[in-house]
């Protein structure tokens, strides 16, 4: 038989274990927007500031004890870090600020699942050469709210996959100066109609895809298009990320490289077009003139014979001098048909 008390003690603290974790859900749970304090310091902006390449002139605050990420002060608009490992770069996109006015929403109050689909797609589409309208976000999902204003994605046809490995995200909250007119504080979000006109073959369309397994595929890995690669490829990122930024810088370095080269190049073929080969010619043209004067030398005097037109110089040269004298007296005696004995020769 056991013992009755251990038992009951068992259960004493089982029930205790139970208590304490409920307790710490609901402490999470109750854990607001409004309650939390930004842990972000200014060492941390200057960090973000380098990390993602803010632009120069782009103002930016540490949020005071006070602060809270729902009441941004007047004149800036609340941004979480995660947000910015969600694809999101200053200045914002014109296809974000669009679906942020219209759904009546500010930055902040997007997830990272929201903020990951959108810039995602975004890019998605400027790299197919098209932008992204409102109308196709809608029909590709839709843009839910949660009690306490935060903005996710949900699609009932399109499987896309997103996930933020950051479990503090709640106080990496900061301020920018709003310079784009974007929606300062939280506000309740207007869902974005589902346009009735736009299927799933005009989409196919206007990205330009053979078929739908393209896009299913496409928007499976769309985490893929927010890496710096892409975002600086469709213009989004003025400048890329530590690692990418090194790789571009290669490639930007071998493109400089390859440029000067052409025009190097260039400036060779000009050279050897205007300046060697007139050069050549003349060369050329000295060149036969002086064989050919070489050559009748040796044929007068040979033959003893005066050939009209020769000035004394002329007539007087010594091909001798030339190392190609000998051959061009060969080469003239096949012309003229001049053998080793003979002593006279008729020049018409």
């Amino acid at each position: 038989m056991g013992d009755p008390t251990s038992t009951k003690n068992l259960s004493t603290k089982g029930d205790r274990f139970v208590a304490r974790r409920e307790g710490i859900k609901k402490i999470y749970k109750a854990t607001k927007t409004d309650d939390v304090v930004s842990t972000v310091t200014g060492d941390v902006l200057l960090a973000f500031r380098k990390k993602y390449y803010f632009p120069n002139d782009m103002v930016v605050k540490v949020p005071a004890r006070s602060d809270r990420a729902c009441s941004p002060p007047h004149g800036f608009v609340t941004v979480y870090e995660f947000s910015l490992r969600a694809g999101l770069r200053f200045p914002p996109s014109p296809e974000l600020s669009d679906i942020l006015m219209i759904c009546g929403v500010s930055l902040a109050q997007l997830s990272y699942r929201a903020m990951s689909i959108i810039m995602g797609l975004i890019v998605l589409f400027r790299d197919r050469g098209v932008v992204l309208s409102p109308d196709c976000l809608a029909r590709m999902g839709r843009l839910i709210g949660d009690t306490q204003g935060r903005i996710s994605f949900r699609s009932k046809w399109l499987d896309i996959r997103t996930r933020d490995p950051s479990k503090s995200w709640i106080s990496d909250f900061f301020y920018v100066k709003n310079d784009w007119n974007l929606l300062e504080k939280w506000g309740k979000l207007r869902e974005l109609p589902i346009p009735l006109h736009l299927g799933a073959e005009e989409l196919l369309k206007i990205l330009k895809f053979s078929d739908i397994d393209t896009l299913h595929y496409e928007v499976r890995y769309l985490s893929r298009y927010i890496d710096e690669e892409y975002l600086f490829k469709v213009g989004l990122s003025t400048q890329a990320g530590r690692s990418h930024a090194q790789m571009l810088k290669k490639s930007k370095s071998a493109a400089f490289k390859i440029i000067v080269e052409d025009h190097i190049q260039e400036a060779r073929n000009h050279i050897y077009d205007v300046e060697v080969k007139a050069l050549e010619a003349d060369c050329m043209e000295e060149g036969f003139i002086r064989g050919f004067m070489k050559g009748v030398c040796a044929v007068q005097r040979k033959s003893g014979t005066e050939i009209d037109g020769l000035t004394p110089s002329q007539a007087s040269g010594d091909p001798s001098s030339d190392s190609g004298g000998e051959e061009i007296e060969s080469e003239l005696q096949k012309a003229f048909s001049l053998e080793e004995d003979e002593d006279d020769i008729d020049i018409l």
